[in-house]
């Protein structure tokens, strides 16, 4: 049983080695990872849970550049500004190509700019002239502090209207009340779904929504390249780009409502040249969010950004600061592009992370790999061993006994 005991030592000095991990990928190592220009904001934000990572699959979207928790810019662009939003996007809404980022695909929480998806999804779904009857269901949630259109329990609005209340004012009342009607059967549930269903037809994978109207909720997620997507879906849609540049707009009266006026709360309308309208968030755990889209020169570009803090610049100022380094760069520069929802997912390309904690993922996938090839080749040994066990013995009868030799020559 000699070679039996050789067999066994090899296995067990194979299964207690350590599997090799795997370096950083050819792409990572020539395309190290940049930390974003970053301002330190006077108060600290406070503390937040960390999101869960992102695959490897779901961070080249769009191009590998942008597989990055860092910075990713075009070669020789100039460097980006600071701000204190953890991640961000400049993107051009007409060609699809993405300027920069700073951790594009990086989960965050999103606050009021998920409303635009709420307007992605239900806006084709939902005929304006409609009118829906708010019910007390559709109030009972909210906080009275928190941003509201104004709409009362018994009063009947058209959808336009509550698209003007959503988009104009954050209304969190009007986000219920629509999802509750394009929800269908399921209600408001129903509309929080079909926002989900959207955000899968766009590539927007790292964004989940919880709540229509962006209120925290477990698991509600989006990033900066998402949004991005969400808002060229949008803006692709000639009522979208009506309701957003509104600046004010009447609510008519109804049966035992009264009417009321609303006006836009994004200031960047009046004192950003060219903006073609934004979208703002803020919730305690988001910190501040921003979605807009400004044009010069016959050029389209959207800014997306999220856990920005008010001080100094805040999302309005921040936004209007990298929405000028995008405009200042060249036609045809680009650091990646943003996916079409006809593209399949299987045909996306896979490429290494490169922050660290990607890497650390990364690697964990080649230990697991390694070690499973090292399991392989020592039973693929012990098998050959073992089989030669039975053979050596022949061997050695054979020679101790001619006669035995003979036998095994005549047998059939």
């Amino acid at each position: 049983m000699t070679i039996v005991r050789i067999a066994a030592v090899v296995l067990s000095a194979l299964l207690t080695t350590p599997a090799a991990v795997a370096g950083p990928s050819a792409s990572a190592a020539s395309a190290p990872y940049v930390p974003c220009p970053a301002v330190k904001p006077p108060v600290p934000p406070p503390a937040a849970p960390s999101p869960p990572p992102v695959g490897p699959a779901d961070l080249a979207v769009g191009g590998e550049t942008l597989a990055t928790a860092g910075l990713a810019i075009p070669a020789g662009a100039p460097m980006a500004p600071a701000v204190t939003a953890t991640s961000w996007v400049v993107a051009d809404l007409d060609s699809g190509a993405v300027l920069g980022g700073c951790g594009p695909h990086e989960r965050r929480t999103p606050a009021s700019v998920q409303k635009m998806l709420l307007a992605a999804a239900l806006m084709p779904k939902l005929d304006p002239t409609q009118v829906v009857e708010v019910t007390r269901a559709d109030l009972q949630d909210l906080d009275p502090a928190s941003s509201l259109m104004g709409v009362a329990v018994g009063g009947r609005y058209s959808v336009e209207s509550l698209w003007l209340g959503l988009l104009l004012k954050s209304g969190n009342d009007a986000a219920n009340v629509l999802a509750r009607a394009g929800g269908g059967t399921a209600g408001r549930q129903g509309g929080v779904q079909a926002m989900n269903d959207e955000a899968r037809r766009l590539g927007a994978n790292q964004t989940h929504a919880a709540t229509p109207s962006g209120l925290d909720g477990p698991g509600q997620y989006t990033s900066a390249y998402d949004l991005a997507l969400i808002a060229r879906a949008t803006y692709a849609r000639a009522d979208f780009r009506r309701y957003i540049a509104t600046r004010v707009a009447e609510i008519p009266a109804g049966s035992g409502t009264p009417g009321f006026s609303i006006t836009h709360d994004n200031t960047l309308l009046d004192h950003y040249p060219g903006t073609l309208g934004g979208k703002t968030g803020f919730t305690d755990l988001a910190r501040q969010t921003y979605v807009g889209v400004a044009e010069r020169n016959g050029r389209r570009l959207a800014v997306t950004l999220l856990g920005a803090e008010t001080a100094p610049l805040g999302s309005l100022g921040e936004a209007a600061a990298l929405l000028d380094w995008g405009f200042a760069l060249p036609p045809g520069a680009s650091a990646g592009r943003l996916v079409t929802p006809d593209e399949k997912k299987q045909e996306r390309p896979v490429a290494a992370a490169r922050s660290e904690g990607h890497g650390q993922a990364a690697a964990g996938r080649s230990f697991s790999m390694a070690a499973v090839l090292s399991l392989g080749s020592a039973a693929a040994l012990l098998a050959v061993l073992l089989l030669a066990v039975p053979w050596r013995h022949r061997a050695a009868r054979r020679a101790a006994d001619p006669q035995e030799a003979l036998a095994e020559k005549a047998a059939p």
